[in-house]
């Protein structure tokens, strides 16, 4: 295959697998006209009120980061309901929130993948036994699609793209019977986004997306809104989504700033949420609130909390530094910048902005210092990690001549 045509391809999984696999716990809330007075076997068990909130305790467990009490509520769920696919999904997803904050690790892939198999093997006999189960058809599209979005995080492309196929076609049974409640509207939420948003940024992929429907991304994001005020399962994972694209496509950093603050008060040991929260602190110039919430993040790493590791090490160390820097406190800030250093270096970042300008700002502090020596060393690595186009290679250049000329 030509290398940019299976790029495109690779593109396009990624693109289908991410929208999939985050249908998440819509898949919690279907089943309203079903009866509970059905056989066992074919019981509907999302009706059930008490089922309902006990999974949604466990849930919110997951997301704040307690994967082992979130572990034993659903393992009492399999252990009552073993035949049924949910519980058995849920042990997958819990698996999935310890990789969320880096996507890197993956010694959580083979339970997720085998959780997701169980799933996937229960769904389809309730499929089988009845074709109109439609909480069979969204357990199928949602396991399979979570399947194809761990395999595409893996670089597993063929892998990826199978189970994305199959996960398109469980998808297109379960939209047979149609429900207008907010959870399931945030699967189309996300496809009426990203449908748009792919092609404006991958204008190759556009022959590719003939194939499927037309999104709005107004609509999309109007979408995400309503689930995000007015679901009860999904609720989290569409302002998750929603905080993202405001603070980053949207340009309205503000509007994600507030839903990140949220997230943090409501999940304070969600890692992922913490770190976003102070960037998005950081970002706007909020130096004063984002230095607490940032300390705080950094605390957190140095006890070793779970989901708090170098890549938001990396993070807390720059913005401490930049804080600190431009309160005057230069100790302070050289010692948040180094540990940005240490951080980067720890994960291999030494590419990236935050390691190359915690390096640059080490040497301007240090040559205002009078230490040229030192200075002439966090500049020199500079030039050596960084991009010779890179706007810290080119102030570290002009830094070294003006060392080299006596002005430094």
């Amino acid at each position: 295959m030509h290398k940019s045509s299976q790029k495109i391809g690779e593109v396009a999984a990624v693109f289908l697998l991410s929208v999939l696999s985050y249908f998440l716990v819509p898949l919690l809330a279907y089943a309203q006209s079903q009866s509970e007075s059905e056989p066992v076997e074919s019981e509907f068990l999302l009706n059930n009120m008490r089922l309902q909130i006990e999974v949604t305790e466990a849930v919110n467990n997951m997301y704040n980061f307690k994967h082992e009490r979130a572990s034993v509520a659903f393992n009492a769920l399999k252990y009552r309901y073993g035949w049924h696919p949910l519980p058995y999904f849920l042990l997958g997803l819990n698996e999935w929130w310890k990789i969320v904050p880096n996507e890197n690790v993956t010694i959580y892939d083979q339970k997720l993948l085998a959780y997701m198999d169980s799933a996937i093997n229960r769904a389809k006999k309730l499929y089988y036994q009845n074709e109109d189960n439609v909480e069979a058809a969204f357990f199928l599209a949602a396991a399979y699609g979570f399947k194809g979005r761990i395999h595409s995080e893996r670089k597993n492309w063929r892998k990826a793209a199978v189970n994305g196929k199959n996960a398109l076609k469980y998808l297109e049974i379960s939209k047979k019977k149609p429900d207008f409640s907010p959870e399931l509207l945030f699967g189309d939420a996300l496809y009426n986004y990203y449908s748009v948003w792919i092609p404006e940024n991958y204008p190759l992929l556009k022959p590719i997306l003939i194939f499927f429907k037309k999104g709005d991304k107004e609509l999309g994001l109007k979408q995400l809104r309503e689930v995000s005020l007015n679901a009860f399962y999904t609720r989290t994972e569409a302002q998750y989504f929603l905080m993202r694209l405001l603070a980053t496509e949207e340009k309205d950093v503000a509007g994600g700033l507030q839903i990140a603050e949220y997230l943090h008060r409501t999940f304070p040991d969600n890692a992922y949420f913490h770190r976003y929260y102070a960037r998005l602190l950081y970002t706007t110039g909020q130096y004063i609130k984002a230095r607490s919430v940032t300390l705080d993040l950094l605390k957190k790493i140095d006890d070793g909390e779970r989901g708090y590791e170098a890549i938001s090490g990396r993070y807390a160390g720059f913005f401490l530094g930049q804080i600190y820097d431009s309160f005057g406190q230069k100790d302070k800030a050289q010692h948040y910048y180094r540990r940005a250093v240490e951080f980067s270096e720890k994960i291999e970042a030494t590419n990236t902005g935050y390691y190359l300008y915690s390096l640059l700002s080490l040497g301007e502090i240090a040559k205002e210092d009078g230490d040229r020596r030192e200075a002439r060393k966090y500049f020199k690595l500079v030039k050596k990690q960084a991009k010779s186009s890179h706007p810290s290679y080119k102030r570290a250049h002009s830094a070294l001549k003006e060392l080299r000329k006596g002005r430094g």
